[in-house]
């Protein structure tokens, strides 16, 4: 059941914090409104787990200092956004309690659906490349999964090589990570090629 909220004026980043949880939507702020999604669905959730435990495999053979998580609340500087997966500075996250601040955000990955396909393309790209996170990835699992990276550059993000499902890639920043993202859906195994580094 969804949630009505009673609020006079623009909303703000401590206010939308201050609601009460909700798991059957996401609460993201955006120039003092709330933009509100459903729940991902079945498919978006796996994908979204199997990234997770690739990332974090990947950060820990590099000894990168970050912890990567699955639907954190982002502060940026137009309000307030819930990443499908963020990679974020591990001391920063250990002093964090309910939201990090984007400057502590190394890498944000959203994995597009039907419902976030508006925000997910030309919305919040805009909003993280002000916020100047560094890296800012898309997930598209139809027709066929794929990952579409993009890294700021002179304040704009500049498309990098997609990773395309059926051949193994890799990518360097922050840390290297290699995979298909065929691994990412139903029916595959999620795993990298042994001893990339």
């Amino acid at each position: 059941m969804s949630v009505a909220y009673n609020h006079a004026g623009p909303w703000t980043v401590d206010a939308v914090l201050a609601l009460p949880e909700d798991t059957t939507q996401r609460v993201e702020l955006v120039g003092g409104q709330l933009m509100m999604s459903p729940a991902p669905g079945l498919a978006h959730r796996r994908a979204s787990h199997r990234l997770h435990d690739l990332l974090e495999a990947a950060a820990e053979e590099a000894g990168a200092d970050v912890e990567v998580f699955e639907g954190i609340n982002v502060v940026v500087p137009d309000g307030l956004l819930i990443p499908d997966l963020a990679v974020v500075d591990a001391a920063a996250a250990e002093e964090a309690t309910v939201a990090l601040s984007a400057h502590d955000v190394l890498v944000v990955i959203e994995i597009a659906s039907p419902s976030t396909r508006i925000t997910d393309r030309p919305l919040k790209p805009s909003l993280y490349e002000a916020a100047a996170i560094e890296h800012y990835w898309r997930i598209e699992l139809a027709p066929a999964p794929r990952l579409l990276p993009a890294r700021l550059e002179n304040g704009a993000y500049v498309d990098q090589a997609p990773l395309l499902a059926g051949v193994v890639s890799r990518i360097e920043e922050p840390f290297p990570l290699a995979f298909d993202p065929a691994s990412l859906v139903r029916g595959q195994e999620a795993v990298r090629m042994p001893g990339d580094q």
